[in-house]
């Protein structure tokens, strides 16, 4: 009797024991699975306020787009003055055939010209004014030197004079490292200004580069004068988000009231009448903000900054006078690789060996002081000939109606002692014939 109690009560344990054990696993597995739930509850509501957030920014840094997600190549109207070429924006190396129809035409006088060669590494630059910092830096795979210009700096180039009613400017830009951490807030604000001193506060036209990398913003323009009724304030709506990641060429000329920007090959903004009082444009300042260099390695960079009187039709210029010369021609250093960005120039000719058949022109290439005088013949001479290269291999211009020659660094124009007149001196002259 005492040995079937005894197992009564071990088989009464173990079955007690079995069933608590039970219950305790399908209490884990319920907590488990409750845990589960909440966790893709928690992410759809952050994937929902995530969008509703990007949609809230939306409407605040681009009025008027109902807080959608706009699409790259569209135009969004957002005050007077007109909207951007819908084109999209080419990234990656450029090419003279995506460069076909770039139709920027840098003035023929030299105003300033620095690429920072004359500087040494770390310095602020010796031709420039700040009420912030700055340093001449290199970059381990992009050649030549670049102004990394300091957060929230307004930088200056001394021009040494005021600015012409007719100018084209253009620079190469460089912004390293963005991410999606890089904000709304980081700019490259281009303004065209009153005096030379170190602020905004005064009539002025600006152009923001905005940089943010989670959203598409675009270029913002504004213009404000004193007692202007009706100033214009609008974003350029394209994306340009990939084209910062690489080197850009930004290119603007102003002929009066008139202000275009390109970025690389397009344009991206063209206002007729946005420099409302072009007698108070005066002077060039840069703007930086929301970049970060100490924690996200961020810098705004820039180099190769060119200002020249001018822009003026150079078709009319060859067509009354039978001569043009122009140094808005670029070529890689010291070789005949015409740059892209110089299609404008070659465009034009072309338009008026189209227009008159009976035109034929000789194409003659200079060149500046380096070098050996027989390097500088040779150069010269293949640079004229690749000029001519491109006008009939691009623009179908018959090779006999153009000759080339080159004259080496015989005929300078300018001093060959300065980096501004060494620019003049690399040019490029039309001659008919």
């Amino acid at each position: 009797m005492k040995t079937s109690n005894k197992l009564f009560y071990c088989l009464s344990f173990a079955l007690l024991m079995g069933t608590s054990g039970e219950a305790q696993f399908f209490k884990k597995l319920a907590k488990k699975a409750e845990k589960a739930a909440e966790r893709t509850v928690e992410r759809r509501v952050e994937k929902e306020t995530t969008k509703k957030t990007d949609q809230a920014l939306d409407s605040i840094l681009e009025p008027g787009s109902g807080g959608k997600q706009t699409p790259g190549n569209e135009n969004i109207p957002n005050g007077e003055g007109s909207t951007t070429s819908g084109s999209p924006i080419s990234t990656g190396p450029q090419t003279i055939e995506i460069y076909s129809k770039f139709d920027y035409v840098p003035g023929d006088k030299p105003i300033f010209y620095d690429d920072f060669n004359d500087d040494f590494m770390g310095d602020f630059p010796s031709k420039w004014n700040t009420n912030g910092s700055g340093e001449v830096v290199t970059l381990g795979n992009i050649p030549g030197k670049w102004y990394s210009v300091a957060n929230r700096s307004l930088t200056i180039p001394n021009l040494g004079t005021t600015l012409p009613e007719d100018f084209t400017m253009e620079f190469d830009l460089k912004v390293t490292n963005l991410t999606r951490n890089t904000g709304s807030g980081a700019i490259l604000g281009i303004y065209l200004s009153e005096t030379d001193g170190l602020t905004t506060n005064e009539n002025h036209v600006k152009a923001n580069l905005n940089f943010c990398q989670y959203i598409a913003i675009g270029v913002r323009v504004e213009n404000e004068f004193r007692g202007d009724p009706a100033p214009i304030a609008n974003t350029m709506q394209q994306d340009f988000r990939e084209i910062y990641k690489d080197v850009a060429h930004v290119s603007i000329a102003v002929n009066k009231n008139r202000y275009r920007l390109w970025l690389n090959e397009v344009k991206v903004v063209d206002l007729p009448q946005f420099i409302v009082k072009p007698e108070l444009i005066n002077y060039i300042k840069f703007y930086v903000n929301g970049i970060d260099k100490q924690k996200r390695q961020e810098q705004v960079l820039i180099s190769k900054l060119k200002i020249s009187e001018g822009g003026v039709d150079l078709r009319r210029k060859l067509m009354s006078e039978g001569k043009i010369s122009t140094n808005g021609i670029l070529f890689n250093s010291g070789s005949a690789d015409i740059l892209p960005q110089s299609m404008g120039i070659i465009r034009q000719i072309s338009q008026v060996l189209n227009q008159d058949s009976s035109i034929s022109l000789n194409i003659v290439g200079h060149t500046d002081s380096d070098g050996s005088d027989e390097s500088n013949i040779t150069l010269s001479k293949n640079r004229a000939e690749a000029v001519k290269n491109a006008l009939v291999s691009v623009y179908g211009i018959s090779a006999d109606r153009l000759t080339s020659e080159g004259k080496g660094e015989a005929e300078p124009v300018a001093d060959n002692g300065t980096t501004q007149g060494k620019a003049q001196n690399r040019r490029v002259e039309f001659i008919k014939k």
